[in-house]
């Protein structure tokens, strides 16, 4: 189950492009220019700057933030050397992990505004993005009620957020993810299954193909297979279990939303039969068990999202395991900054305020 996590991740963690950051390359160019202009009219406003976001939620990506304020604020010299102001700054922020609410102030920030004008676009980004994957899955994971959840959605976004997000994919709660750069911020490895591809290139021959992957990689990892290549999943499964044996530790169902898996073309009527669904999963548990495999893993996948986990929990489906993909990557969690307070006194845009929250943590 997911927590929070009270130690905060060191900057060097993120490889931060520090010098197009504070160059403001990766930022809104108003924000950009409203850092030249207040440093070229001598203006050092000293304000509060709030962070907040609209739903319910999981906080992510604090640690980054805090991170781009820590390396990336300050300024030129007028001989062009940078002028660290971290030091000059005070930040406030809550944690990786944490819940919480709509328009809960997470993080602020106090000093010089010509300091950090020029990272909000990016601290507000980070925000948005591991909080998105922090909030999904942890919505997964509750819906699972404990079952494993393994984070698959690597192919289906670009390959440069994969790091922060199996971060915060393990902080939520999945039990594993499917790269080694997704699980590289705690010092794990990437999971995975024997592939259709793999089978393939043993003419469709899922036998031979997971033999041999079970053979070489067993020693490392739990190995699980794949077992709807021909779409016959209940069959496959148990060649698969009596041929690896004790190196098996799961077969994995995955068959298409437009597919009707063989073992179920003399049941059809009365529910849905086409992808991975309740009779499926049933019928290959019990095939399982009655060969006397009981401790193979079932685990489910292909579109599943938090309802359909629900549905699955709730109808008492036998299922160990759940991957997820796609949809732990959709929707929005936007964040907002406004400066709240200048010198101290209120100054806020119309319908926002300074929000004090006894729960933000001091950031050294």
């Amino acid at each position: 189950m997911s927590t929070t996590v009270t130690t905060r991740l060191s900057p060097e963690i993120f490889r931060l492009p520090v010098q197009r950051i504070r160059d403001g390359y990766y930022s809104d160019a108003y924000f950009v220019l409203t850092k030249e202009l207040l440093q070229d009219e001598g203006e050092r406003p000293h304000v509060t700057m709030q962070v907040f976001q609209k739903q319910e939620s999981v906080l992510g990506g604090i640690d980054e933030a805090i991170a781009i304020l820590k390396t990336c604020s300050g300024h030129y010299s007028p001989d062009g050397e940078w002028v660290d102001g971290w030091d000059r700054l005070t930040v406030h922020a809550l944690h990786e992990g944490d819940r919480i609410s709509p328009r809960e102030t997470v993080m602020t920030i106090e000093g010089d505004y010509s300091l950090f004008a020029h990272l909000e676009t990016v601290y507000l980004g980070s925000l948005a993005r591991r909080s998105l994957i922090m909030r999904n899955v942890r919505e997964v994971v509750e819906a699972a009620r404990g079952k494993e959840i393994f984070y698959f959605p690597a192919r289906h976004d670009h390959w440069l957020v994969q790091t922060g997000d199996g971060w915060s994919a393990h902080v939520a709660g999945a039990i594993g993810v499917s790269t080694d750069a997704q699980a590289s911020w705690w010092g794990g490895r990437g999971i995975g299954t024997v592939p259709h591809g793999l089978i393939a290139a043993y003419g469709g021959d899922t036998v031979r193909a997971a033999t041999l992957f079970a053979d070489r990689f067993h020693a490392e990892m739990n190995v699980t297979v794949l077992v709807d290549f021909v779409n016959d999943s209940v069959h496959t499964a148990l060649e698969v279990a009596s041929a690896l044996g004790p190196k098996l530790w799961g077969v994995r169902l995955d068959t298409s939303e437009q597919l009707v898996d063989r073992s179920l073309f003399e049941e059809m009527g009365g529910f849905t039969p086409t992808g991975v669904n309740r009779r499926l999963v049933e019928k290959v548990r019990g095939a399982l068990d009655g060969a006397g495999f009981p401790d193979v893993k079932i685990v489910a996948s292909g579109g599943f999202t938090a309802e359909r986990i629900r549905e699955f929990e709730a109808l008492g489906v036998p299922v160990d395991a759940y991957g997820v993909g796609s949809s732990l990557i959709r929707g929005n969690n936007d964040f907002t900054a406004d400066v709240v307070l200048l010198e101290g006194k209120p100054c806020a845009k119309t319908g926002r305020w300074f929000s004090p929250n006894p729960r933000l943590q001091p950031v050294t």
